[in-house]
């Protein structure tokens, strides 16, 4: 019978002091905020070409000439 990581993860938590699950805890969150991060990156970029298409026009490149 194969035992599923988060199963093994709850029996783990049941033996671990609660000082160490905050460091598991901040953990966990730091990996979940990373996860976040690289997907809107990778959003970002695969939208990056057909933003262009607007962007990169004279009339763009004349409209924010002031700055």
């Amino acid at each position: 019978m194969n035992v599923s990581v988060k199963d093994q993860l709850l029996k783990e938590i049941e033996k671990t002091s609660d000082s160490t699950l905050k460091e598991v805890l901040d953990f966990l969150l730091f990996l979940k905020s990373r996860e976040l991060q690289q997907e809107q990156l990778e959003i970002s970029l695969l939208s990056e070409p057909s933003l262009a298409e607007d962007w990169l026009t004279p009339e763009e490149d004349e409209a924010w000439q002031h700055l």
